[in-house]
């Protein structure tokens, strides 16, 4: 299996979470084709990706209120943007579904991306911004908000409280909140918020990321209906099943059983632990 595969292998089985992670480095090198300015060592995103403050511009673009949080503005920006997705997605994964998962994060960009553009609009401030810094926060505090004294240990400093990273995360964006990129720390004070509302709204019994699951089923289920063969009724004959027929049900429960025992490996261990020819066998038999 080379190395195409096995991310294609991980892109099926990762979940969610990895897939956002993928979709934010597939987003960063096609920026790095077509946005980055040689000449001037930075990138300079069109009007219809980065969000704007200027209301003439978000106005007639509102899709940017989604898509200004899947670029960043650096290597650097993305890699701890991902590290700490990474991090936050394993604690809320725990405790909620995928659907909540993308649903949190979809909301919580949109939620913090119309906070920043109004805070600059009565600031009299015209800037774009870029980055999933918001949406992360939303991740990560609502899982805070979720479960405070959950221990998680952090390397070179042992056990610490879930509650004492996240407190930490926010003392450094007010801190800075006067300083240099005022927009991105609104932006993650305001995905902060929209994480610990979602789960207190969600602790009562409105779970707001249903908006974005039916969304999604919506445009789903339409491009499957156009995609699918007008019904044709065909009468066939019944037949008992015969040997060959139990033959192939045994064969197939064993092969599931070998993916399940696989998948639970993966899920104790992590994907890293599977030898080449695990790899192999769940590549074939997920295609």
């Amino acid at each position: 299996m080379n190395i195409l595969d096995d991310l294609k292998l991980q892109y099926k089985i990762g979940g969610i979470s990895l897939r956002l992670i993928y979709w934010n480095i597939a987003c960063f090198l096609i920026s790095l084709v077509f946005f980055y300015q040689y000449s001037g060592g930075g990138f300079d995103y069109p009007e219809w990706l980065a969000l704007s403050s200027d209301p003439n511009i978000f106005l007639f673009k509102p899709w940017t209120f989604l898509t200004y949080a899947f670029f960043h503005s650096s290597f650097l920006h993305l890699l701890f943007n991902m590290m700490v997705l990474n991090f936050a997605s394993q604690l809320f994964l725990t405790f909620f579904t995928q659907k909540q998962y993308l649903g949190l994060y979809i909301l919580g960009a949109v939620f913090a991306g119309v906070i920043f553009a109004l805070s600059y609009y009565f600031l009299n401030i015209s800037a774009p911004i870029v980055g999933a810094s918001a949406a992360i926060m939303a991740i990560l505090v609502g899982a805070t908000t979720y479960q405070p004294l959950m221990n998680v240990r952090l390397l070179l400093i042992g056990n610490v409280k879930l509650w004492h990273i996240t407190g930490v995360i926010l003392i450094l964006d007010l801190m800075q909140l006067r300083l240099d990129n005022t927009g991105g720390h609104i932006s993650h004070l305001a995905g902060a918020f929209f994480g610990f509302a979602y789960i207190k709204l969600l602790q009562s019994g409105t779970d707001l990321s249903i908006i974005i699951s039916k969304t999604l089923d919506f445009f789903a289920n339409l491009f499957r209906k156009s995609s699918t063969t007008p019904f044709k009724k065909v009468h066939k004959n019944y037949q008992k099943p015969t040997e060959k027929v139990t033959s192939r049900i045994v064969t197939k429960d064993k092969t599931q059983q070998q993916i399940d025992e696989i998948l639970d490996k993966i899920s104790q261990s992590g994907y890293d632990c599977l030898t080449k020819e695990e790899k192999e066998f769940l590549f074939k038999a997920g295609k």
